[in-house]
């Protein structure tokens, strides 16, 4: 399982820093960002600040060279600079980095939590005496000192960062360039990114750690940038890659737009889909910032779950329908039953009692659809098409779980009046997914991030989430600032 770790999120609604928006990046999509640099910086000092969220692990980069979120220089030479999660064996999913020596770099220590945030700082200085004093490497405030490999750069040696050198090699975010083809895709979201040129930092300049939970969040950087600086805060939907240290040291997109921009953020993390659990590999893989459903082969049903839950308060989020006919489920499950079946298939409403939760299920080929849930089908009097959202309300302190379809409803429900509904277990739940089809993407939206086109743009009562439809009164986002006050 993965639940809010201490990782990196603050989830608190007191005042402080916030940070408002973040970037996705898909590899399927080929999504990534270039700067060509026309005046030289330092090469020997710099710091790179990012923070960032994982979505896809292992090998779910469109190629076996890992998950890139910056490079310096040509990606095709040994002396480019790289920061990426290792993909293949050993080390999978490690974190690897080049500077200048043309060996790869790679920590001991995995980074598979796709429930929270990471805050990666790469500190570089060939100027220092000492080797190991030439890079520092830093994750949630803490140095990374356990390599399964480790090679610093010889004393005052330039790396290709900060280096102008040609109108194709640069500094590139997403993916590298190698001999005019990119490689090692990102798939996850990038916020606060830092790139300080001419200084080797603290992770102390960009973050701190919260003195009543321990956790490290964000701080607002206050220094100087140098010649080639810059701060992408991705809060321009329409110039997302902006740079808004005052350097204009702009990024180019390639297939990115406006509606890659995300409110999931260090500040406030909304949930995703949990793309850890053993059955998904080669079922399930979960694009576009673990918003969609990929159910890519088998034959079964099978589930996903978000990567947050909760045992109180009251949460909401939207399923789209993708085409009519389609055999899914769209509702809960209770940890219980995670835990029971965790490398195992299961769908929704299957046991009684509320055992393993409760789903909308749209088969399209039974007249109305129906609610699954203990070992029975109810039916909705609805028939859903494609297109169509599917609601779920989930009532963690009266445990109840209700259902609509385009905003309506079913079976004479009223969330916020706690009228009808199915019963849930008292425990934690989690938003699911069933489908029994394969070769289909299903849209879903949890209100960070989606794919699903929204023409109401509700939030929340506290302004969280975008969402097609308000959210039921007392009902919030599941997302960490939420969680904190109701969860």
């Amino acid at each position: 399982m993965a639940f809010l770790t201490k990782a990196a999120n603050r989830g608190s609604l007191a005042t402080g820093y916030d940070i408002d928006n973040s970037l996705k990046f898909e590899a399927d999509n080929s999504e990534y960002m270039k700067r060509v640099m026309t005046a030289t910086g330092n090469r020997k000092t710099f710091t790179i600040s990012v923070w960032l969220k994982r979505t896809e692990l292992q090998a779910g980069a469109a190629d076996g060279f890992g998950h890139t979120f910056f490079l310096g220089g040509n990606g095709g030479t040994g002396t480019a600079v790289h920061l990426r999660f290792k993909t293949g064996t050993p080390n999978s999913d490690a974190l690897l980095f080049k500077i200048n020596t043309g060996t790869d770099n790679v920590t001991n220590r995995v980074f598979r939590d796709t429930s929270a945030w990471y805050h990666i700082v790469l500190a570089v200085d060939t100027t220092q005496a000492t080797d190991s004093n030439r890079l520092k490497l830093y994750v949630n405030g803490v140095q990374e000192t356990s390599f399964a490999t480790i090679n610093y750069p010889t004393q005052n040696s330039d790396t290709q960062n900060n280096f102008s050198q040609s109108a194709t090699y640069g500094q590139e975010i997403g993916a590298y360039n190698s001999a005019g083809t990119y490689y090692g895709k990102f798939c996850g979201y990038l916020a606060e990114y830092n790139h300080i040129d001419g200084q080797a930092l603290a992770p102390t300049d960009f973050g701190e750690f919260d003195e009543n939970s321990g956790i490290w969040k964000p701080k607002a950087y206050t220094g100087s940038f140098g010649t080639n600086g810059w701060y992408l805060d991705f809060v321009d939907a329409a110039n997302l890659g902006d740079d808004s240290s005052g350097n204009s040291n702009n990024f180019t997109l390639t297939n990115i737009t406006s509606a890659d921009q995300a409110t999931d953020t260090p500040t406030n993390n909304f949930t995703t889909w949990n793309v850890l659990p053993l059955y998904n590999s080669n079922i399930f893989s979960f694009p576009n910032g673990a918003t969609e459903v990929d159910r890519t082969s088998g034959t079964g049903w099978t589930t996903a779950y978000s990567s947050l839950g909760a045992n109180k308060g009251k949460w909401y989020a939207e399923f789209q329908i993708l085409t009519s006919g389609n055999y899914l489920m769209n509702g809960n499950v209770p940890l219980a039953k995670i835990q029971s079946v965790y490398a195992t298939q299961f769908y929704l409403g299957s046991e009684a009692s509320a055992a393993a939760g409760a789903g909308y299920y749209s088969s399209g080929t039974t007249g109305n659809d129906a609610i699954y849930h203990d070992a029975t089908f109810t039916g909705s009097g609805v028939t859903t098409s494609a297109g169509d959202i599917i609601s779920v309300a989930m009532d963690c302190d009266n445990n109840k779980i209700h259902f609509a379809v385009n905003g309506t409803y079913t079976n004479s429900s009223n969330p916020a009046t706690n009228t009808n509904g199915f019963n849930m277990t008292d425990d934690y739940q989690f938003f699911a997914h069933a489908t029994l089809t394969g070769s289909q993407t299903w849209k879903n939206n949890f209100g960070g991030y989606t794919t699903i086109s929204i023409s109401s743009a509700a939030s929340d009562a506290n302004g969280y989430g975008t969402f097609e439809y308000a959210p039921p009164s007392g009902y919030y986002a599941l997302c960490t600032k939420n969680l904190a006050e109701y969860g």
